[in-house]
């Protein structure tokens, strides 16, 4: 008995130190191992929600400042391609719009398939304006639908993917030329 009580006591001994030793490695790797303690700090900076969101307002289009100053350069310039009616100004065509690409966008594709501007607003944002759209196709209740989508309704056998991609480019050419 005395035997299996001295196997049972230098067993356990061997065990504890065994653990002692594991655990000193292990904390000298950190947490998670090799590289977490780096890791760790990264990801407690992207932790914060307002740096998901966080826009450099100088650089951005679709700032509140910029956005309007950008809309009166692109007039002129939309009215010179037919792509704006001569008495409408990009504000205004542009004012339910929430990002200023996707209204250029809808206007270049509006102008490019013959379809009625108003009638693609409407789908695009889900806002309905003052603007008759009467005799449009408007989407079901007041969702807003992409480009794209919003295309297929108002005109089914167009190829809306490359309309979609033609209009999306000319935007992004308009608003290169005036430096936005």
């Amino acid at each position: 008995m005395e035997k299996t009580l001295f196997a049972g006591a230098i067993l356990l001994f061997g065990a504890s130190i065994s653990l002692t030793v594991g655990a000193e490695r292990a904390a000298a790797q950190g947490p998670a191992g090799a590289g977490a303690s780096a890791a760790a700090q990264e990801s407690s900076r992207s932790l914060n929600p307002i740096n998901w969101a966080k826009k450099d307002s100088r650089n951005s289009t679709d700032a509140p400042g910029s956005r309007s100053d950008v809309e009166k350069k692109l007039t002129p310039s939309l009215q010179a391609q037919g792509v704006l009616a001569a008495n409408s100004t990009a504000t205004d065509a542009c004012a339910t719009f929430t990002a200023l690409a996707g209204c250029l966008a809808a206007l270049h594709a509006s102008h490019n398939l013959g379809v009625d501007f108003n009638c693609l607003r409407a789908n695009m944002t889900g806002v309905h304006t003052s603007a008759d759209v009467s005799g449009c196709k408007v989407a079901d209740g007041e969702k807003s639908q992409a480009l794209n989508k919003a295309i297929h309704q108002l005109k089914p056998d167009a190829n809306t993917k490359q309309a979609t991609k033609d209009a999306e480019q000319q935007a992004k050419d308009d608003l290169k030329g005036i430096g936005g």
